[in-house]
């Protein structure tokens, strides 16, 4: 928990900040299980209270983006047992919280290669992203099959594509261009990237987006992260000088 003054503070900086977009690699669900000798699927649930406690802190902060990393293209590799856990942990969460979400304004978006997830998750997460696509809070980017050098090959095809059938030239792209075909062409970049779990690296994780974010790392397990560790994050970001090369 945190004070009304604090929170109050909170408010302030990200409005002062323009503390927009924050993206989250939510890591150490699997190692915080093991540390209490949990089955890993007890670390993942856990792991989906903390996104809903994520979820209400932006919106009490005012922070208008969440962008959290939920399954990526390597993911595919853990044991089959683990990722049919993971698939029906989403679909089941979705179904859920759905409503609750809805009637909280928020609005759910899924960016990765959906394609290759069944038919039915493709239409519980479609449905989802209907029910909300016109309200107005926190907006909500569940990261799920996603890499971010494969949505750069997808951005890359497009492009080509749209070369090829004349529609643009090739002295044409810029830049925005890029942007505008990736699977976030919507959304504004990231200002802050959190990593939990303490490890050093991004995964392969909107590198494009993440150009000029600021970094910060918490030793914290994903389970472990509440409202007052996301004020942290937020007090650290106000501490950082933003350049941008300057």
């Amino acid at each position: 928990m945190i004070t009304v003054d604090k929170e109050q503070e909170i408010v302030d900086i990200v409005k002062n900040t323009n503390l927009q977009h924050i993206a989250i690699i939510m890591d150490g669900n699997r190692r915080w299980a093991k540390e209490k000798n949990l089955p890993s699927a007890f670390g993942h649930k856990k792991g989906v209270d903390a996104l809903k406690a994520a979820m209400r802190a932006c919106d009490d902060f005012g922070v208008k983006y969440l962008t959290v990393y939920a399954f990526s293209t390597e993911n595919w590799n853990r044991k089959k047992e683990e990722v049919d856990f993971l698939m029906n942990l989403l679909a089941e969460t979705i179904k859920n919280e759905l409503q609750e979400m809805h009637e909280n304004g928020v609005v759910i978006n899924f960016i990765g290669d959906l394609t290759k997830l069944s038919p039915k998750l493709q239409q519980i997460l479609a449905n989802a992203v209907d029910v909300t696509k016109n309200n107005n809070g926190v907006r909500l980017q569940i990261a799920f099959n996603y890499g971010s050098r494969d949505e750069m090959v997808h951005a890359l095809k497009n492009i080509c594509k749209k070369v090829q059938d004349g529609d643009i030239k090739i002295d044409d792209i810029t830049e925005q261009t890029i942007s505008e075909n990736l699977y976030t062409k919507n959304i504004p970049d990231p200002d802050l990237l959190i990593r939990t779990g303490g490890e050093m690296r991004v995964s392969n994780y909107l590198l494009w987006q993440i150009a000029y974010s600021e970094f910060i790392v918490t030793k914290r397990y994903w389970p472990e992260f509440d409202k007052k560790a996301l004020a942290e994050a937020i007090t650290e970001f106000n501490n950082r000088q933003r350049r941008y090369g300057k």
